[in-house]
């Protein structure tokens, strides 16, 4: 039985036992100790103080000498001002691994009959996947591995944004500049060729404000009254009266770039249960808006447009629908979120999201419940911060960012010079050499952004990313390859894995007690949505194991039962590695 179960429920005895008072739930708090302490877990005694009406002190060793009385599975206790630390026996880690070597699914939940729906990606169909969206895609993937291992149910969905503004760019500068030009025709992947026709709208669009400005026109007066952006604008109010031409238009360069982002999402190892597209749900969204403001709960500007006043919430004032009746980002927002409400039922909406977009879905919350769905409150906006380079932030109307693929490659790239100046896959054949570096490129990539606290802006830098002897994934892959070669020669001499209760070294231990903490681990990275957690999990783990293994004799060990108990301790670590390294979606590779 996990520790902390046993001892809160010793202590609840020992509480009563020594002050004739059962303390409720919420004081009994044990937690793991701190590194710099001596001992495995913590009671922490300023809670109890209204029941002893004692010093921390005395009310911890009186406490602790009880505890280590009752319970066979505490070898020793130590109090420090208002913390009573207690050490866990050998012989209880010594069962703690065979626990873990025993359990199929070690680490999991039990089904909590939950049904979480998690939107990432999001991509808009006018340009290619970039660093950012590789961000969101491997935070989104993960996320929903760890809320699947905490027993609920996941619905992992996507929102294509394939209409409004910005796609009517890329549209009108294929047709005044593509001459018919194709991915076919033209030798470039879909998602690419549509990104250069919007990178190429603004080059345009900028030439054409900088000539109104050098007639005389005010700038700001000239960023609307562009000529090219005035022709776009008309081509989206066609393409929402449902115009023909416009509508096949928009139809094939949306297939040009789904392709391109299948191939992305194949290699990055993602895929979705449902692909909603802003195409098919704008309309519902528009009726929600219409039902507010018949409702009273939105209003009509002189103009015609539709706003809600969110100004006593402490937020401004909301566009809903503009005058033209063409609609808004928060609409499909509006109506996508109901959608998948009925669809689903869901308990809970995580949406992975920029935190630019932090204001945004205040307001989407705020409308919901003014239009009186209670299920607004279950929604949850993962934030998290911007990918940075060291030459600082990314532009897509400039076309300087760093491109999804282009990364993929060079990852991969910077695998294969690394492993190949080890000089240790000469008898490894050249399609198991590039199956390789493939494995340790993308590990490379995920390990690096996912190690980050999602909240935090994040530096990437891809040449630190493949250090195979840092906080890194292909560090953390070489370690897994190392204990499977070793379990694959232990096999081919006939030895065996096995618990025969021998005493067991501290550097052991600590390996059990990293183990022990794994299915907390996965709860509290479920609970915070961040699976840097489960990362910095996986690098204990493979770094304790790297400095056992530096100092401790396995196959070479003489006494059979020691060797085969040891052989016991090296599978559990690799299982482990392996299972919160997929938790990252992350491979780890048989051999390096």
């Amino acid at each position: 039985m996990n520790a902390e179960i046993i001892i809160t429920e010793a202590l609840g005895k020992v509480v009563e036992k020594l002050y004739g008072s059962v303390p409720a739930p919420e004081l009994l708090q044990v937690q793991t100790t701190r590194k710099e302490f001596e001992g495995d877990y913590t009671v922490v005694v300023f809670p109890l103080l209204r029941i002893s009406r004692k010093s921390p002190e005395q009310t911890g060793s009186e406490i602790g000498r009880e505890i280590l009385d009752s319970l066979p599975e505490i070898e020793s206790f130590q109090v420090i001002k208002g913390f009573l630390n207690l050490k866990m026996s050998s012989s209880y880690w010594m069962n703690r691994l065979q626990d873990i070597a025993l359990t199929k699914n070690y680490g999991m939940g039990s089904p909590s009959g939950r049904t979480v729906m998690i939107e990432f990606s999001s991509p808009n169909t006018n340009k290619p996947l970039h660093l950012g969206h590789i961000r969101n895609n491997l935070l989104g993937w993960s996320v929903s591995r760890i809320m699947e291992a905490n027993g609920h149910k996941v619905v992992k969905v996507n929102l294509v944004n394939d209409r409004g503004i910005h796609i009517c760019k890329s549209m009108l500068s294929w047709l005044r500049y593509g001459q018919n030009v194709t991915p076919e025709s033209s030798g470039i992947k879909g998602d690419h060729l549509v990104g250069d026709y919007y990178v190429r709208f603004d080059k345009q669009y900028k030439e054409e404000v900088k000539e109104l400005v050098n007639g005389g026109m005010e700038e700001e007066q000239a960023l609307r009254e562009a000529p090219i952006l005035q022709e776009a604008q008309s081509m989206l109010v066609k393409w929402e009266q449902g115009d023909e031409q416009v509508l096949n238009l928009w139809k094939k360069m949306n297939g040009w770039v789904y392709q391109g982002f299948d191939i992305t999402y194949k290699r990055m190892g993602i895929t979705f249960d449902k692909i909603y597209y802003e195409s098919e749900t704008y309309l519902l969204g528009k009726e929600l808006v219409m039902k507010g403001l018949k409702d009273g709960v939105f209003f009509r500007d002189p103009d015609g447009s539709i706003w809600c006043d969110l100004t006593s919430e402490g937020l401004d004032r909301k566009l809903l629908l503009r005058a033209d009746g063409t609609s808004v980002y928060i609409t499909q927002d509006l109506g996508t979120a109901v959608s998948r409400y009925q669809e689903y039922g869901f308990d809970t909406h995580v949406y992975v999201v920029g935190n630019e977009q932090n204001y945004h879905f205040q307001v989407l919350k705020l409308l919901l419940k003014k239009l009186g769905f209670s299920w607004a409150d279950d929604i949850i906006h993962l934030s998290y911060g911007m990918v940075e380079l060291p030459e600082g932030r990314m532009k897509s109307r400039e076309g300087t960012v760093v491109d999804a693929d282009d990364l993929m490659d060079n990852m991969i790239e910077t695998a294969r010079e690394t492993s190949l100046e080890s000089g240790k896959l000469e008898d490894m054949s050249p399609e198991g050499q590039e199956h390789l570096f493939e494995i340790l490129g993308l590990g490379a990539l995920k390990y690096f952004i996912l190690k980050v606290d999602p909240r935090k802006t994040m530096l990437f830098d891809p040449r630190e990313s493949i250090d195979f002897n840092g906080n890194t994934g292909p560090f953390i892959q070489y370690t897994f390859a190392r204990i499977r070669s070793i379990l694959r020669k232990a096999a081919s001499r006939g030895y065996h894995s096995r618990m025969y209760g021998r005493p067991m070294l501290e550097k052991e231990l600590r390996l059990i007690k990293l183990m022990a903490n794994y299915p907390q681990i996965i709860e509290e990275s479920g609970r915070d949505y961040s699976p840097a957690q489960i990362a910095n999990f996986s690098f204990d783990l493979a770094r304790e194991f790297n400095q056992y293994y530096h100092e401790v004799t396995v196959l070479h060990e003489e006494d059979r039962e020691l060797r085969d108990q040891r052989l016991l301790l090296l599978k559990q670590v690799a299982r482990l590695l392996e299972s919160s390294m997929g938790l990252l979606g992350i491979t780890l590779p048989e051999r390096m």
